[in-house]
């Protein structure tokens, strides 16, 4: 039987059990952060900025614990903070603007391109944690580029 901090660790890791999805785990966790991510938008704007920072903390420390050192497809603490990183670049949470950071945060979380697949390599809680943060910021500088080029697209 688990600990309480491994299980506490796994709930974590889970993205509150949403990692446990019979089909595409990391997906399933990009869609509840982005739900949560809207709603803490509408709070304050510093709720979204330190929610990504309690994710990547709380991600780097429960990683391990909960036996996800190889980056197993039910922990996506990772995706949380990179999709939240992504919607960082949002001004409000509208629904086209919530779709495209889900969208490009999935995009470059899967296809992996350049330094996102080097961080993938990496291994540890921070490789886990650092390629899905990275694909978050190319994500958000995407989208800022979209809202300069396009006002009032997101």
């Amino acid at each position: 039987m688990p600990t309480r901090s491994r299980r506490l660790a796994r709930l974590i890791a889970s993205g509150l059990g949403s990692g446990y999805s019979p089909k595409a785990p990391g997906t399933a966790g990009s869609l509840l952060a982005l739900a949560l991510g809207a709603g803490l938008m509408t709070l304050s704007p510093w709720a979204l900025p330190m929610a990504v920072a309690a994710s990547i903390l709380l991600g780097l420390a429960s990683i391990g614990p909960a036996g996800g050192r190889e980056d197993p497809g039910w922990v996506v603490i990772d995706e949380f903070a990179g999709q939240w990183i992504a919607m960082l670049a949002l001004s409000h949470p509208s629904l086209p603007g919530l779709a495209l950071a889900f969208a490009l945060f999935r995009l470059f979380d899967i296809a992996k391109p350049g330094p996102i697949g080097w961080a993938d390599r990496q291994g540890g809680a921070v490789g886990v944690m650092l390629d899905d943060v990275i694909a978050g910021a190319i994500a958000a500088v995407l989208l800022l580029a979209l809202r300069a080029a396009v006002p009032g697209l997101v």
